[in-house]
């Protein structure tokens, strides 16, 4: 990272996490990465902001007035701003969910550094799982400095996270297999080397991720295509990214960094897919001490320290939308009182790699 203006926290659903490291992994092909710190949380599902919106409004629900919301207990709950509280059954959510999850065979994100969820932790505490020596010392340093706090988790609380990561694995591998019955194959989660990755894509511009990717329903929205783009000429817009103009000979960045193009073994290993949690060092409940926040504040604690004690210079956090109420929206900030107005899930896809500000693009080898 020695190259980078500024170094880079973030906090991403499963598949910006995989994103994130893939253009962490390929720093030769698409320049040094500005994300030094992952923190993963946990996700089943992500919905269409435009088709939840008209959910609600069918009930009489503006989203205007809706001052948190979360999905436990087989129901989305939304709290009122008037003190009221309405559900809607989960199976009537599902009509909104993006179909690009149906595919997605990650519950904890696997990939990050830490990964944070409300699954398995009572209430006001969340599940923390460290993955890797720096996330286990920011975790470690975060309590020490009475950020959070920590306890064990229990049995029965382990054993339900790994129930919901064995569901989502096996009902999107059949979902999978359905849809590779009636269409292209879904290359997502097809294992191959390294050496094999770069051979395969070595030709794929954008025109490939377009039928590869964004035309069989498994886009993410993720923004990572938009980011990486040396020529600045693919733009997100209504709701899929797309090119306006012609993409440099033998440029094949978007494609690389794509989390729903191939992966290569040495990125996620083909054993995760029969890990229920991936691979981890320690897992625990925790809340925040200095930050009230949902579920705990763990996140919102967690950057915060990373912040204020020099880890990062920046956190890539998804805040609110003022103009269109709880409309996702990405911001990379300094800022801890950012950080904190950025607390609490969201529950529709957001193009997180658009927040970051500098490129630092090689050409291809």
């Amino acid at each position: 990272m020695s190259n980078q203006e500024n170094v880079v926290a973030m906090v991403g659903t499963p598949c910006q996490i995989i994103a994130a490291e893939n253009m962490s992994y390929f720093q030769d092909y698409l320049g040094e990465s500005p994300v030094d710190i992952k923190v993963g949380l946990f996700c089943m599902e992500n919905f269409s902001y435009h088709y939840l919106n008209q959910l609600l409004e069918e009930r009489n629900i503006q989203l205007k007035d809706v001052s948190e919301c979360r999905v436990e207990k087989g129901h989305m709950w939304f709290y009122l701003t008037d003190g009221q509280i309405q559900k809607i059954p989960l199976k009537e959510v599902k009509t909104c969910m993006r179909k690009n999850c149906e595919v997605c065979m990650d519950y904890t994100s696997e990939l990050s550094d830490l990964s944070v969820g409300s699954v398995g932790s009572p209430d006001g505490w969340s599940t923390v799982i460290a993955r890797t020596v720096k996330g286990l010392e920011l975790l470690k340093k975060a309590e020490e400095d009475n950020y959070i706090e920590t306890k064990p988790m229990t049995d029965s609380g382990i054993a339900l996270i790994k129930k919901l990561a064995c569901q989502k694995k096996e009902e999107n591998k059949k979902k999978i297999k359905k849809r590779e019955s009636v269409a292209r194959p879904v290359i997502y989660r097809r294992f191959i080397t390294d050496k094999q990755f770069r051979e395969e894509v070595a030709d794929c511009q954008f025109e490939d991720l377009k039928a590869d990717v964004i035309d069989v329903g498994t886009c993410v929205l993720c923004g990572s295509c938009e980011y990486i783009c040396p020529d600045d000429i693919i733009k997100i817009e209504d709701r899929k990214p797309r090119i306006k103009g012609q993409c440099p000979p033998d440029c094949n960045l978007c494609y690389v960094a794509c989390p729903r193009t191939y992966l290569p073994v040495e990125v996620a290993s083909p054993d995760l897919d029969q890990k229920p949690l991936g691979d981890y060092m320690k897992i625990v409940s925790a809340k925040a001490s200095l930050v009230k926040g949902q579920d705990g504040g763990v996140v919102t604690a967690l950057l915060s320290y990373a912040l204020s004690d020099g880890i990062v210079d920046e956190a890539l956090v998804v805040d609110k939308s003022s103009a269109e109420p709880w409309r996702p929206k990405v911001k990379l900030t300094s800022n801890i009182d950012d950080v904190l107005r950025a607390s609490g899930t969201k529950y529709a896809a957001c193009p997180v790699f658009k927040g970051l500000k500098s490129k630092n693009i090689k050409e291809e080898l």
